[in-house]
């Protein structure tokens, strides 16, 4: 069974202490369909994520930044 895969990069735009850094991506790790969720200590506002577009989109994902009360862009599709 091939499952398609997709990336995406999001980008917050305040600066995340540890706390709020580590709630943010146990919340996309949560979601149905996120495979990975990668980020770059140098950059703890850019998040790299892989996911199932069959169950969630990017936009999906772009709004659980939103409902913690952050702002962010989709960076890359």
């Amino acid at each position: 069974m091939d499952i398609n895969l997709a990336d995406v990069t999001i980008h917050v735009d305040e600066n995340l202490d540890k706390a709020t850094l580590d709630q943010l991506q146990s919340s996309f790790r949560q979601k149905d369909g996120v495979v990975s969720v990668h980020v770059d200590e140098r950059r703890p506002h850019l998040f790299l994520l892989e996911y199932n577009p069959a169950l969630v989109s990017g936009q999906d994902l772009l709004s659980i930044t939103q409902f913690q009360g952050l702002h962010a862009e989709l960076v890359g599709l």
